[in-house]
């Protein structure tokens, strides 16, 4: 596949040593109202707009803040392109539905960068949960307790707002976690949380805490925190009737489950330093969701992180952050 990528910021840069990697794919232009090139790849060819590219291509990907996703969604669903967006899908309720909708009637396929779905246990987890076979979780403990300096958020005017970036740590960092954790266990029926600035100069909350309650009884915590020095690994903890297992970093680091055996794998390299930086040194889990989306389009079924289970994780999100400010 041919793929135009909008945005060339430095997750662009991710997106092009992942596609690199894929005998059979290439990223053949550039979107880029700055007009700036991706560090990765500077002789792209480069357009103001989508509309603008005059040269063949199959599908989009999607590098921009996250207030502009639906943006880029619209615009490639206009010309008929399959669409991969860089998390989250969006940052309101309206866009997001805006934007599928519109997909929808285009008939292309929307898939959403929550490469941690790709993790092998993670993936044996969530096999497991469906199943039935851990018995009744009554407790899931997210603790997400990253770090980024004052430069970080200086280094854009968007950072750290709720304008573009849509927030702080729960819908910019954690919401890789968060969106394991809704797709482990969905969507509660409560949500209460505390948010606060405590570190940084900026808008939007750098710590903060919810409690979740589900309609089976569950009760769950999620933390998300970019002021905790010096970052730690995300992890999760859950306990059920028939035992407790932790992942930590979508690895699994403990398991005590009652004639379950431990599906640790040993398969999983991805080791995104997320606790202290932005930056991606391993593309595997990239190149894992690119080659599921092209997979998708082949077959005409649902990309592992589709549209519509992506809008769940930023709904969960929204539900936090409105609970702060009732």
């Amino acid at each position: 596949m041919k793929y135009i990528i909008i945005g060339t910021g430095n997750i662009s840069n991710t997106y092009i040593g992942a596609v690199n990697e894929m005998a059979s794919s290439e990223i053949v232009g550039c979107v880029s109202r700055s007009g700036k090139r991706p560090e990765a790849n500077p002789a792209l060819p480069s357009f103001y707009d989508l509309k603008e590219v005059d040269i063949p291509y199959d599908a989009v990907i999607i590098a921009t803040p996250n207030g502009l996703h639906g943006e880029g969604i619209r615009a490639a669903a206009a010309l008929g392109k399959h669409t991969l967006t860089e998390k989250p899908l969006g940052i309101n309720s309206e866009d997001m539905a805006s934007a599928l909708e519109a997909a929808s009637s285009a008939g292309i396929q929307v898939a959403v960068a929550y490469q941690r779905r790709t993790a092998p246990d993670a993936k044996a987890i969530k096999e497991l949960l469906d199943q039935g076979t851990l018995g009744r979780v009554f407790a899931a403990d997210l603790s997400a307790k990253f770090y980024r300096d004052q430069a970080y958020y200086d280094s854009g005017e968007y950072r750290g707002g709720y304008a573009i970036d849509g927030g702080g740590p729960f819908i910019q960092q954690a919401c890789h976690n968060i969106d394991v954790y809704v797709w482990f266990f969905g969507m509660p029926e409560k949500v209460v949380s505390m948010l606060g600035q405590f570190t940084h100069d900026m808008e939007a909350e750098d710590h903060g805490a919810a409690l979740l309650k589900y309609s089976n009884g569950m009760i769950g915590t999620i933390i998300a925190s970019t002021s905790t020095t010096p970052g730690f690994a995300a992890r999760l903890e859950v306990h059920s009737d028939k035992g407790s297992f932790t992942l930590t970093d979508d690895v699994i680091t403990e398991w005590h489950v009652e004639d379950v055996p431990n599906p640790t794998s040993a398969d999983f390299n991805y080791t995104h330093d997320g606790a202290k930086s932005a930056v991606v040194h391993d593309v595997s889990a990239h190149k894992a969701l690119l080659l599921d989306f092209e997979q998708s389009i082949k077959t005409g079924t649902n990309p592992l992180v589709s549209g519509q289970s992506a809008k769940d994780t930023s709904e969960l999100i929204l539900e936090i952050y409105n609970s702060a400010i009732e």
